[in-house]
């Protein structure tokens, strides 16, 4: 069996208007992120890291900003996409660590519905994602509330062993 690492990283600064969506869940009490599709940053970093696993290029270069095309689209396409050029490629997704860092608004309550939506969006089991918040301390543009980032990293495997196949 092969494993893989990938990295992801997003970062977006609240609108004034819309409901924030994290990992596919929405969170009420805050505003939505800024982003020509619907600014899911958990959601746009996983794609990233499954991306980067296989050595893609990143969401940008598969669905462009300008391309009118993914408007206000919801993250979780470009996530199915990322998983589908895993499977492509004889991979499957092992294993998810999030890390989100805002100052506002408080994740605390959300974090184990982030965590069920994208095992589910993954099919992988729940114990193999983690999801994280922390907080900037007032420190930079995150620690005055403009805005949330979030590091993603996976790990990989291989969907079935290749050598076995070629020596039956």
């Amino acid at each position: 069996m092969t494993l893989r690492i990938g990295f992801g990283w997003d970062q977006h600064h609240f609108k004034e208007n819309g409901t924030l969506r994290l990992g596919g869940v929405f969170i009420s009490d805050a505003p939505q992120l800024a982003g020509h599709s619907d600014g899911d940053a958990v959601l746009h970093a996983l794609a990233d890291a499954f991306l980067s696993a296989i050595g893609e290029q990143d969401i940008g270069y598969h669905f462009p900003p300008g391309d009118p095309r993914w408007k206000d689209a919801q993250s979780d396409i470009f996530v199915k996409f990322a998983l589908d050029r895993l499977h492509e490629n004889g991979y499957a997704p092992q294993q998810v660590d999030v890390t989100i860092i805002a100052q506002q608004p408080r994740l605390k309550d959300y974090l184990e519905n982030i965590r069920e939506s994208v095992a589910q969006l993954c099919n992988i089991p729940i114990r193999d994602v983690v999801i994280k918040a922390k907080s900037p301390e007032h420190m930079g543009s995150l620690g005055r509330g403009e805005g949330i980032q979030t590091l993603v990293f996976v790990s990989i495997r291989t969907i079935h062993d290749r050598e076995s196949n070629h020596n039956g």
